[in-house]
């Protein structure tokens, strides 16, 4: 039996794309276990997935003063010796960690008992769990092209993001269905990320008259920002998402959507030209910004900021997208990145030490 330890966590991102490796590894034959924290939303995923979690002590890595600061180092310490004595008793022949504060100790723990180590760089700038792992890693995938220019060229893999399976086995007729939509008119699909965007929710709704007259439009717009005053044919809302939403992105012909890279990967397997518009600065660290320049420069995407955002602007650029959707298309069809779980999990098979593992220093 081949063993792998699959590891990250403290927001869905660090974890979405190990779920997304599941179903071919089991394909593959591999026994699958999760480290992860004791509270964070890890625990939650993995078990529904059910897959054999062990949760560890963690800490974070705070750039900012807090009392934590001086009693997390221990929790860590403690987390590494609790990762080194699951690698014993579990004997992985490799693990894979997806970031977050959780795998650093984990990732330490493989490495000492000489256990190679892949990492996965969602963004494309290191977060900071991944830079302080780096030195104990085997490899490390790459999501984006300009990633490379940050990790060791003998290290790193470009491979882009693992997507869930279940999102290419949406069906156009169900998606149509749910919507109440028929096929004599295109879809807009508008998606604001898992928490939804006023801004994105309040942009589209100003420019809804005129997005009806050419368009049938779908909004996914977030918990609690359901607004019945605008319902009319041709529009259907949804607060949230989740077995519907393959079957809602087979209906889209294009999409207006936030540049988080787990979703914005998912378009690029589906071939779904969009018009990305990312958090703002003042509101993240502008990862969103990165991406979504990333893929305008690849050819993928069409980006609008958020302080260039008006109804004017917008209603263009959606008009300009549909105009222009084959050539996005072509320029996705052509992406090497577009099968991200079969190249990552080519570079597992490649780099598990085969038989016993666990070698005790």
């Amino acid at each position: 039996m081949k063993r792998i330890i699959l590891t990250g966590g403290g927001t869905a991102g660090h974890v979405m794309p190990n779920l997304a490796l599941v179903p071919e590894l089991r394909r593959n034959g591999w026994e699958i276990s999760y480290i992860g924290s004791y509270t964070g939303i890890e625990r939650e995923l993995v078990t529904e997935a059910e897959i054999p979690y062990y949760p560890i002590a963690t800490g974070k890595f705070r750039r900012y003063f807090s009392m934590k600061n001086f009693t997390d180092p221990f929790r860590v310490v403690q987390g590494l010796g609790q990762a080194v004595a699951l690698m014993r008793k579990l004997r992985p022949n490799i693990v894979f960690s997806k970031g977050g504060f959780v795998s650093v100790p984990v990732v330490i723990g493989a490495w000492l008992n000489r256990i190679p180590v892949i990492l996965h760089e969602s963004d494309l700038t290191p977060g900071l769990a991944n830079r302080l792992s780096l030195p104990f890693a085997t490899a490390i995938c790459a999501t984006f092209p300009e990633t490379l220019a940050h990790l060791p060229a003998e290290k790193t893999h470009l491979t882009g993001n693992p997507i869930r399976a279940q999102l290419l086995q949406g069906s156009k007729e169900k998606g149509l269905k749910l919507c109440g939509f028929n096929s004599s008119k295109p879809v807009l699909a508008v998606l604001g990320g898992s928490l939804g965007s006023v801004t994105i929710n309040e942009a589209i709704r100003a420019i809804l008259p005129e997005l009806l007259k050419r368009y049938q439009v779908v909004h996914i717009c977030g918990k609690g920002n359901l607004d019945q005053r605008v319902d009319q044919p041709g529009y259907r809302q949804f607060e949230f998402v989740n077995e519907e939403l393959p079957h809602l992105l087979a209906v889209a012909d294009i999409c207006v959507s936030r540049a988080g890279s787990n979703f914005i990967f998912e378009l690029l397997a589906l071939k779904k030209p969009a018009l990305l518009i990312p958090l703002s600065k003042a509101a993240s660290r502008g990862d969103q910004i990165l991406n979504a320049r990333s893929f305008a420069k690849q050819g993928f995407s069409a980006v609008l900021l958020e302080e260039e955002l008006s109804k004017e602007r917008l209603l263009s650029m959606i008009n300009q997208l549909y105009q222009e959707r084959q050539s996005y298309i072509a320029k996705m069809s052509e992406s090497p990145l577009i099968d991200a779980t079969a190249t990552v999990i080519r570079l597992i098979d490649e780099l598990a030490v085969p038989g016993k593992t666990g070698v005790n220093i």
